[in-house]
């Protein structure tokens, strides 16, 4: 049998794989237990570092780390401009930095400006083949194709004749949260609102499907998030099965399952996991010693740092480019003996360092350690600040998976702050907003419990798991690539196009 010329990726944001497991065997996922068991299932796909969804997302869509992706975390200072960037950590958050420049940073800018021109996402990619490309709401949607703000509903066009007016790049069919939308579908997302989006993706979906009009789609199911958010990862089953219902709507439009995996190739996977948070994290009282960048940059001109809390992740910016040396070892001082801060990480001469209560470990890229990935590294200091162990050559990290690479790559990212750090479990740095999520889940950290997500395939990629000994989100850019004869990079190899 051929391989079917059509893929939808599908994104279930923060799906933990115990929860999709018990989904399944309860009988609450069928279509995601059609998926599986007609694929491959890998239950421990490593995120990217900090495993907040912007870096995940701009990890998934173009194959790449923040080192060369550039989106650094999901509230970060840009330097240049002198002011912080929030992507939406939490209204509340927004509301400090303004909401419209918030929105803008986040529907425009990220896309246009944050996100680096160096690499392409899987949109470009693909619309350079000259395939039909379909994206539903989804943070990295940059593609070769332009559109205008939507004008199909009242609240669509209150909202973009008084804040949204720019034109985007996207994917040939884009559907933006009411914002933008390529067709006028009859569908509503009431703006990209938690509870809505999946049904306004399901509905995109079925519309696109039914009229045959992609080869490639990138179907978001974002809910599950704030669903886990609110309730816990452990409640995640109600919220996966609803996710379910919205796969089964497009099987639905294709004439039924037999006929959808006929014709589609199908890749699931989560952008990263949540783990369960008890405790916050002022990381503001922490360095309360220091002269902190505020929301307001007119208020910020003689600031030593600036913070950038996002979820179980961290970061500081030294911002004296003359006594960048002395903020940094002041900073590490202050926040060695904050309950919940597990790690921090940091670049000196040329090493990165990570420091935890267990130790503290150097290393470099190149040398004579390989981890899971293939990579290699010179290793020197305590092993077991990442509770990992050298078998035969091998670096083996179970506890903080991708360890290495995940750190290095965060620690190279032009727009990352110079201190880097991780929460333990059950911990969480409260954003700028005064916004924590006590008693519900989070994510961002290096450790195992939120970074390790689920990813499943059907119908295109391997046979096994076994072609990686670890997969992580940069190898499902290279899987959509591969499926249409384009090499992982993005070059074409002779793409073949659906009828």
């Amino acid at each position: 049998m051929s391989e079917p010329s059509k893929l939808v990726l599908v994104v279930i944001d923060a799906m933990k794989p115990s929860m999709l497991e018990r989904a399944i065997a309860s009988g609450q996922a069928p279509v995601l237990a059609q998926i599986q068991e007609r694929g491959v299932y890998v239950g421990d796909c490593v995120a990217a570092f900090p495993s907040v969804t912007p870096v995940c997302a701009a990890t998934i869509t173009t194959g790449v780390g923040s080192d060369q992706h550039l989106i650094p975390s999901m509230n970060w200072y840009h330097r240049e401009e002198g002011r912080y960037v929030e992507y939406g950590s939490s209204f509340s958050a927004s509301r400090q930095f303004g909401v419209l420049r918030s929105l803008t940073d986040t529907v425009y800018r990220m896309n246009a400006e944050h996100l680096s021109h160096d690499v392409e996402t899987v949109f470009e990619s693909l619309d350079d083949a000259e395939l039909r490309t379909a994206g539903t709401t989804y943070l990295i949607y940059r593609g070769r194709h332009e559109h205008e703000v939507a004008q199909e509903s009242a609240l669509a066009r209150i909202v973009t004749s008084t804040l949204f007016r720019r034109t985007i790049e996207g994917p040939q069919e884009l559907f933006y949260a009411d914002l933008y939308a390529s067709r006028r579908t009859g569908c509503r997302g009431q703006l990209g609102l938690p509870g809505a989006r999946d049904q306004h993706t399901g509905c995109v979906g079925s519309y696109l499907i039914e009229r045959d009009l992609f080869d490639f789609l990138l179907y978001s199911l974002p809910d599950n998030d704030a669903y886990s958010h609110r309730n816990g990862p452990h409640a995640q089953v109600t919220s996966l099965a609803a996710a379910d219902r919205q796969l089964e709507r497009l099987m639905h439009s294709a004439g039924g399952p037999e006929e959808f995996f006929s014709n589609y190739a199908v890749v699931v996977c989560s952008d990263h996991s949540q783990a369960p948070v008890e405790e916050r994290i002022r990381l503001d009282e922490a360095l309360g010693d220091f002269s902190v960048a505020r929301p307001s940059p007119q208020r910020s001109a003689d600031a030593e740092i600036a913070l950038s809390p996002a979820q179980r992740s961290a970061m500081i910016y030294a911002l004296d480019p003359d006594g960048r040396a002395g903020t940094v070892a002041r900073a590490l001082d202050a926040v060695a003996g904050v309950d919940g801060i597990d790690l921090a990480m940091w670049l000196k001469d040329g090493e990165a360092v990570i420091r935890g209560r267990r130790g503290e470990l150097r290393f470099a890229a190149g040398g004579d350690l390989a981890d899971a990935r293939g990579e290699t590294w010179s290793v020197e200091g305590d092993l077991g600040v990442l509770r990992a162990e050298i078998q035969d050559g091998r670096i083996l990290c179970t506890e903080y998976p991708d360890a290495l690479g995940r750190a290095w790559s965060a620690l190279h990212c032009p727009n990352a702050g110079e201190v880097l750090l991780s929460a333990a479990p059950g911990y969480e740095f409260v954003d700028w907003g005064g916004v924590d999520h006590v008693g519900g889940g989070s994510h961002g950290s290096l450790h195992r419990s939120d970074s390790l997500g689920a990813l499943l395939w059907c119908g295109t990629g391997p046979d096994s798991r076994a072609a990686h000994d670890q997969w992580t989100l940069r190898d499902i850019a290279p899987l959509v690539r591969e499926h249409f004869g384009l090499a992982s990079g993005g070059g074409p190899d002779s793409p073949r196009r659906a009828d």
